[in-house]
């Protein structure tokens, strides 16, 4: 295990140094009520007095239970937090988009996590704020993130993380059993969870990641969904002459 009371005094200097190279005032994050926004929250606080997290309801889960474990989160760690409904937005931006093409389910899933990135990005343009991101090792590896959606961000301090070991920091900082208890999910549809749309479980993709440990199956669905997701971790192909 890691020895996380060390691994919370290099992160937070991390924050605290990239904060210093933008010269920026604060940060705000993604408050999802979910494991990886808790640990960022937590870790961008003890950096930075001035960060904030935004509450971006957009499924029926958003506007219940995640709200909720968001808030725990924040109140027991004394992080600002604003909330910004966007459920409505985003269905007058499908009625505007609907009128020049039939919107796919995946669109259309991956459309919440662009606009949460919109929201972001504005709030910190408007405040000189850094975008902390959320994601994870395990997320990264699997390419469950949506491209320029919850994937882009200007720092993140819990990238190299696999969920495995986000679990045990939230528990060496006391966070609430709520945001640990709760199956992890994006939250961009009504019912997802990540376990079931990725048809394996974070154990067993960080069992692989850790250990290397994984039964042939296991290796070859992880290593499929990477091959799949590689063009999500890559810089845009530029032409070279």
């Amino acid at each position: 295990m890691r020895n996380y009371a060390q691994e919370t005094e290099n992160r937070v200097a991390f924050i605290k140094g990239q904060l210093e190279k933008a010269g920026a005032r604060g940060i705000v994050y993604g408050n999802s009520g979910g494991k990886d926004s808790a640990l960022v929250g937590i870790l961008c606080k003890k950096a930075c007095e001035d960060t904030v997290g935004l509450q971006m309801p957009i499924s029926a889960r958003n506007y219940d239970i995640d709200l909720r474990d968001g808030k725990e989160v924040s109140d027991k760690f004394g992080i600002a937090t604003r909330a910004v409904p966007l459920a409505e937005v985003k269905e007058k931006f499908l009625e505007t988009i609907a009128q020049v093409t039939d919107v796919s389910d995946m669109a259309r899933a991956n459309m919440s996590a662009r606009l949460r990135m919109i929201t972001l990005y504005a709030v910190a343009a408007s405040e000189n704020r850094l975008v902390a991101g959320t994601g994870n090792r395990s997320e990264a590896y699997m390419g469950y993130f949506t491209k320029w959606g919850d994937g882009a961000h200007d720092i993140n301090p819990i990238g190299d993380l696999t969920v495995t070991e986000i679990y045990e920091f939230l528990r060496h900082l006391g966070a609430p059993e709520a945001v640990i208890a709760k199956a992890p999910s994006a939250a961009l549809f009504d019912g997802q969870t990540d376990e079931d749309e990725m048809g394996i479980t974070y154990a067993r993709i960080d069992g692989y990641l850790l250990d290397g440990a994984a039964s042939p199956e296991d290796k070859a669905k992880i290593e499929e969904f990477h091959a799949r997701s590689e063009h999500k971790r890559a810089m845009p192909v530029t032409y070279g002459g």
